[in-house]
């Protein structure tokens, strides 16, 4: 057997491997992080550390995950057509944002016809967060089994629209007291979104991102406890928000690092909730001149998700850069996880990634950078107030550049748009969005705003005539 499958020593695969560097040193080979981590050419059981293991706690309604439609619309007629569509062709749940959500009149008919004890539904509201929550609640009809999802979460509406027409603590204490009077009636409900996606969006590292899902989710917790409620009804009540893009190792390991961190913030806090993850696709991924790699990004996004033990995941349109997506484009959202699902089976495995000396430690490191940053938050005084003294974009701003110089450089690459360029790419449907006015008030910060990565080769392709 030794003799079929030999078991090389790291000695043997030095050997190798500076035969094959030829005059290069053997360290050009560890790549470093926006984190500072350091990406070793090789893991083994001599350098790594003991197995870990941070599986989903079970599956969605008998699926591996929950597969989660977005669907953004302001006619109350034409969302609801899309919201069943959807469902019929596959989703298990739904989340809704857009004009849609401004009152429960046009909520109620969007979601006509929809079991919504059978079909979780979720807002993204941003600072509205607590009006569409009321608006949800009737739409539900006093129901005790429906399952809602208010995904209320202020701060990061805040960090993206650097304004806010209260004071962010009058927001934060509005979406507290929102939650704690709808608990009794629905107890089935999820109040809070706990994101970090805000800091991937604007080109934050990892570990800023999960540091700033940890740190959301204590001003949430303190919060409730204010208005009321328990920490274990409010860390029950809340749903952990990550991004995940085309790079699926330190995806899937970033969903591993979060349900790590969220099982020592339980300590802390003397409670025990199983942590539940929504992952979206990332839109600073996205190309817009040539949509159509956007499904291979797409697709490595899913498997992230997948993989790492996202209890949901959302995919975009592969048209997303350019609006919002049509029903061609969800539909292929939908297809592509169904396709993960049912004909891959990524989820025939609990935590597929364990064992793997390599995932398993970019797991524990993230977790760690991840912590870092959260504990650096907390001697800030907290989210508001590392947000009000822009420490928290200062540092995701340097890490953008970091991010895009290796772009301009050549050292990073993205497929369709620096690499493997169409010369004439095909367009692809979508919807036209609605501008959305500034935020204005009594509250401001330097805005954590999105960027996409392609955005700027694709200004370069459009002054050359391409």
């Amino acid at each position: 057997m030794s003799d079929t499958f030999p078991n090389p020593s790291p000695a043997d695969w030095r050997a190798l491997a500076e035969k094959a560097l030829k005059d290069r040193p053997l360290e050009s080979l560890v790549h470093l992080d926006a984190d500072g981590l350091a990406v070793r050419p090789l893991y083994a059981a001599v350098t790594g550390g003991p197995p870990l293991s941070a599986p989903r706690p079970s599956d969605a309604e008998g699926r591996a995950w929950d597969v989660r439609t977005l669907v953004e619309g302001d006619d109350p007629v034409a969302t609801n057509a899309a919201v069943l569509a959807d469902l019929v062709g596959g989703a298990a749940s739904v989340l809704l944002k857009g004009a849609v959500l401004a009152d429960s009149a046009p909520l109620s008919r969007a979601l006509e016809g929809v079991a919504l004890e059978l079909a979780p539904v979720g807002l993204d509201a941003g600072l509205d967060g607590p009006e569409a929550a009321n608006a949800l609640a009737v739409a539900a009809k006093g129901s005790p089994r429906a399952r809602l999802m208010f995904h209320m979460d202020p701060l990061s509406a805040f960090a993206e629209a650097g304004a806010a027409p209260r004071t962010i603590d009058e927001h934060l204490m509005l979406a507290a007291n929102t939650a704690a009077r709808h608990a009794g009636a629905y107890p089935e409900a999820a109040f809070f979104m706990a994101g970090g996606r805000v800091v991937h969006e604007a080109g934050g590292s990892i570990g800023q991102e999960l540091g700033f899902v940890a740190a959301n989710a204590v001003a949430l917790v303190k919060a409730s406890v204010a208005a009321g409620m328990t920490v274990e009804a409010a860390l029950k009540g809340t749903v952990l928000g990550v991004s995940l893009d085309q790079e699926y190792f330190d995806g899937l390991a970033k969903v591993r690092a979060l349900r790590l961190m969220w099982r020592t913030l339980n300590r802390a806090f003397g409670v025990e909730t199983p942590a539940v993850i929504e992952a979206r696709s990332s839109r600073r991924m996205l190309s817009a001149r040539d949509p159509w790699p956007n499904l291979l990004r797409l697709t490595a996004a899913g498997y992230a998700g997948a993989v790492g033990g996202a209890d949901a995941v959302v995919l975009d349109g592969l048209s997303r850069a350019n609006g919002r997506s049509d029903a061609f484009a969800r539909r292929q959202a939908r297809n592509t996880q169904a396709v993960l699902m049912e004909e891959a089976h990524l989820g025939r495995v609990d935590d597929p990634a364990a064992g793997s000396w390599f995932l398993d430690a970019r797991t524990r490191d993230l977790a760690e950078a991840g912590w870092a940053e959260f504990q650096r938050i907390e001697a800030e005084d907290g989210l508001v107030t590392a947000l009000r003294t822009g420490n928290i974009q200062d540092r995701a701003a340097a890490a953008r550049a970091e991010r895009e110089a290796a772009l301009a450089s050549g050292a990073s690459q993205l497929v369709g748009v620096t690499k493997f360029v169409d010369p004439d790419p095909r367009p692809a449907p979508f919807e036209a969005e609605t501008l959305r006015l500034p935020q204005t008030g009594s509250d401001v910060c330097k805005p954590l705003t999105p960027i996409r990565l392609a955005a700027p080769f694709e200004t370069q392709a459009r002054e050359a005539g391409q």
